[in-house]
Protein backbone atom coordinates (compact mmCIF):
# COMPACT_ATOMS: atom_id res chain seq x y z
CA UNK A 1 0.00 0.00 0.00
CA UNK A 2 1.57 3.18 -0.95
CA UNK A 3 0.45 6.68 -0.26
CA UNK A 4 0.39 8.51 3.50
CA UNK A 5 -1.25 6.88 6.12
CA UNK A 6 -2.13 10.70 7.65
CA UNK A 7 -4.85 12.51 6.02
CA UNK A 8 -5.07 15.39 8.42
CA UNK A 9 -9.06 15.39 7.77
CA UNK A 10 -9.29 14.06 11.23
CA UNK A 11 -7.32 17.38 13.21
CA UNK A 12 -10.60 19.00 14.23
CA UNK A 13 -12.00 16.31 16.05
CA UNK A 14 -14.29 14.47 13.34
CA UNK A 15 -14.02 11.29 11.84
CA UNK A 16 -15.53 9.22 8.59
CA UNK A 17 -17.81 7.03 8.61
CA UNK A 18 -18.25 4.19 5.50
CA UNK A 19 -20.78 6.30 4.45
CA UNK A 20 -18.88 8.76 4.05
CA UNK A 21 -20.44 10.92 6.88
CA UNK A 22 -18.07 12.93 9.21
CA UNK A 23 -18.99 12.85 13.05
CA UNK A 24 -17.41 13.37 15.95
CA UNK A 25 -14.69 11.33 17.26
CA UNK A 26 -16.65 11.04 20.54
CA UNK A 27 -19.90 10.23 18.62
CA UNK A 28 -21.33 6.88 20.27
CA UNK A 29 -21.08 5.14 16.69
CA UNK A 30 -17.24 5.68 17.26
CA UNK A 31 -17.11 4.60 20.50
CA UNK A 32 -19.11 1.27 19.67
CA UNK A 33 -16.15 0.23 16.58
CA UNK A 34 -12.97 1.88 18.50
CA UNK A 35 -13.48 -0.10 21.42
CA UNK A 36 -13.98 -3.27 18.72
CA UNK A 37 -10.43 -1.98 18.03
CA UNK A 38 -9.55 -2.24 21.30
CA UNK A 39 -10.66 -5.85 22.03
CA UNK A 40 -9.40 -6.76 18.57
CA UNK A 41 -5.71 -5.16 19.54
CA UNK A 42 -5.93 -7.05 22.97
CA UNK A 43 -6.65 -10.48 21.65
CA UNK A 44 -3.29 -10.15 19.09
CA UNK A 45 -1.63 -9.45 23.13
CA UNK A 46 -3.05 -12.52 24.26
CA UNK A 47 -1.98 -14.49 21.27
CA UNK A 48 1.51 -13.65 22.07
CA UNK A 49 1.85 -12.75 25.51
CA UNK A 50 2.67 -16.50 26.29
CA UNK A 51 2.16 -19.39 23.93
CA UNK A 52 -1.00 -21.04 23.40
CA UNK A 53 -0.44 -24.80 23.50
CA UNK A 54 -3.63 -25.50 22.66
CA UNK A 55 -4.02 -25.08 18.44
CA UNK A 56 -8.23 -24.96 18.56
CA UNK A 57 -8.00 -21.85 21.12
CA UNK A 58 -5.44 -20.33 19.14
CA UNK A 59 -7.72 -20.54 15.93
CA UNK A 60 -10.57 -19.24 17.42
CA UNK A 61 -8.94 -16.05 18.79
CA UNK A 62 -7.87 -15.63 15.18
CA UNK A 63 -11.51 -15.89 13.67
CA UNK A 64 -12.74 -13.97 16.48
CA UNK A 65 -10.50 -11.41 15.67
CA UNK A 66 -11.29 -11.56 11.65
CA UNK A 67 -15.08 -11.45 13.43
CA UNK A 68 -14.24 -8.54 15.24
CA UNK A 69 -12.80 -6.62 11.96
CA UNK A 70 -16.36 -7.62 10.55
CA UNK A 71 -18.51 -5.93 13.22
CA UNK A 72 -16.05 -2.92 13.37
CA UNK A 73 -16.62 -2.71 9.86
CA UNK A 74 -20.35 -2.97 10.33
CA UNK A 75 -20.62 -0.73 12.81
CA UNK A 76 -18.74 2.11 11.07
CA UNK A 77 -21.34 2.09 8.55
CA UNK A 78 -24.32 4.46 9.48
CA UNK A 79 -26.17 3.72 6.21
CA UNK A 80 -29.89 2.31 6.87
CA UNK A 81 -29.23 -1.07 4.70
CA UNK A 82 -25.93 -1.95 6.01
CA UNK A 83 -24.81 -5.40 6.26
CA UNK A 84 -23.36 -7.44 8.69
CA UNK A 85 -21.13 -10.16 6.63
CA UNK A 86 -18.75 -12.74 8.06
CA UNK A 87 -20.95 -13.16 12.10
CA UNK A 88 -23.18 -16.11 12.07
CA UNK A 89 -25.18 -17.87 14.79
CA UNK A 90 -22.75 -20.25 14.81
CA UNK A 91 -19.64 -18.22 15.80
CA UNK A 92 -21.80 -18.02 18.58
CA UNK A 93 -22.40 -21.66 18.79
CA UNK A 94 -18.63 -22.27 18.59
CA UNK A 95 -17.77 -20.24 21.97
CA UNK A 96 -20.08 -22.08 23.51
CA UNK A 97 -18.58 -25.25 22.17
CA UNK A 98 -15.16 -24.34 23.44
CA UNK A 99 -16.41 -22.89 26.67
CA UNK A 100 -18.71 -26.26 27.37
CA UNK A 101 -14.92 -28.15 26.63
CA UNK A 102 -13.33 -26.16 29.02
CA UNK A 103 -15.44 -26.43 31.41
CA UNK A 104 -15.86 -30.02 32.22
CA UNK A 105 -12.18 -29.92 33.68
CA UNK A 106 -13.05 -26.90 35.99
CA UNK A 107 -13.46 -26.92 39.82
CA UNK A 108 -17.42 -25.62 40.55
CA UNK A 109 -17.17 -21.49 41.53
CA UNK A 110 -17.06 -21.20 45.27
CA UNK A 111 -17.91 -17.40 44.31
CA UNK A 112 -16.61 -14.53 42.95
CA UNK A 113 -12.74 -14.94 41.50
CA UNK A 114 -10.27 -12.09 41.17
CA UNK A 115 -8.79 -11.86 37.73
CA UNK A 116 -5.26 -12.54 37.08
CA UNK A 117 -3.36 -16.01 38.18
CA UNK A 118 -1.33 -16.51 35.02
CA UNK A 119 0.16 -13.59 32.90
CA UNK A 120 -1.81 -15.25 29.80
CA UNK A 121 -4.99 -15.39 32.54
CA UNK A 122 -4.92 -11.97 33.28
CA UNK A 123 -4.50 -10.90 29.73
CA UNK A 124 -7.64 -13.03 29.21
CA UNK A 125 -9.57 -11.26 32.07
CA UNK A 126 -8.52 -8.37 30.59
CA UNK A 127 -10.02 -9.02 27.17
CA UNK A 128 -13.15 -10.13 29.23
CA UNK A 129 -13.43 -6.71 30.71
CA UNK A 130 -12.88 -4.74 26.77
CA UNK A 131 -15.02 -6.88 25.65
CA UNK A 132 -17.90 -6.28 28.26
CA UNK A 133 -16.96 -2.47 27.54
CA UNK A 134 -17.66 -3.28 23.76
CA UNK A 135 -20.88 -4.85 24.28
CA UNK A 136 -22.23 -1.86 26.73
CA UNK A 137 -21.10 0.69 24.05
CA UNK A 138 -22.72 -1.14 21.08
CA UNK A 139 -25.93 -1.12 23.62
CA UNK A 140 -25.82 2.14 23.62
CA UNK A 141 -25.59 2.55 20.41
CA UNK A 142 -28.69 0.40 19.52
CA UNK A 143 -30.49 2.74 21.50
CA UNK A 144 -30.30 5.48 18.72
CA UNK A 145 -29.76 3.44 15.70
CA UNK A 146 -30.30 -0.24 14.40
CA UNK A 147 -27.98 -2.97 15.38
CA UNK A 148 -28.15 -6.76 14.73
CA UNK A 149 -28.85 -8.75 17.69
CA UNK A 150 -26.13 -11.09 16.51
CA UNK A 151 -23.63 -8.57 17.54
CA UNK A 152 -24.10 -8.36 21.03
CA UNK A 153 -25.34 -12.10 21.02
CA UNK A 154 -21.35 -12.78 19.77
CA UNK A 155 -19.60 -9.87 22.22
CA UNK A 156 -21.81 -11.66 25.09
CA UNK A 157 -20.77 -15.16 24.75
CA UNK A 158 -17.25 -13.79 23.53
CA UNK A 159 -17.05 -12.06 26.96
CA UNK A 160 -17.69 -15.93 28.56
CA UNK A 161 -15.76 -17.41 26.67
CA UNK A 162 -12.59 -15.23 28.39
CA UNK A 163 -13.88 -15.54 31.72
CA UNK A 164 -13.84 -19.18 31.32
CA UNK A 165 -10.72 -19.20 28.92
CA UNK A 166 -8.94 -17.42 32.26
CA UNK A 167 -10.05 -20.27 34.98
CA UNK A 168 -8.95 -22.80 32.36
CA UNK A 169 -5.51 -21.90 31.78
CA UNK A 170 -5.34 -20.96 35.66
CA UNK A 171 -6.11 -24.55 36.56
CA UNK A 172 -4.04 -25.60 33.97
CA UNK A 173 -1.23 -24.28 35.13
CA UNK A 174 -1.81 -25.37 38.91
CA UNK A 175 -2.40 -21.44 39.64
CA UNK A 176 -5.11 -21.28 42.85
CA UNK A 177 -8.00 -19.38 42.09
CA UNK A 178 -8.19 -16.52 44.30
CA UNK A 179 -11.99 -16.05 45.55
CA UNK A 180 -13.12 -12.27 46.79
CA UNK A 181 -12.81 -12.01 50.11
CA UNK A 182 -15.26 -9.50 51.04
CA UNK A 183 -13.84 -8.76 54.97
CA UNK A 184 -10.26 -8.40 52.90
Amino acid sequence: MKGKVYTRTGDAGTTSLVSGNRVSKDDVRVEAYGTVDELNSNIGVLLHSTKLDDRDISTLLRKAQNKLFNIGAYLANDAKDATLYGLTPDDVTALEKMMDEMSEELPPMRGFILPGGTRLSAQADRCRTITRRAERRVVSLARVAPVEPLVLEYLNRLSDFFFVFARFNNIQNQVEEIYWDKDA
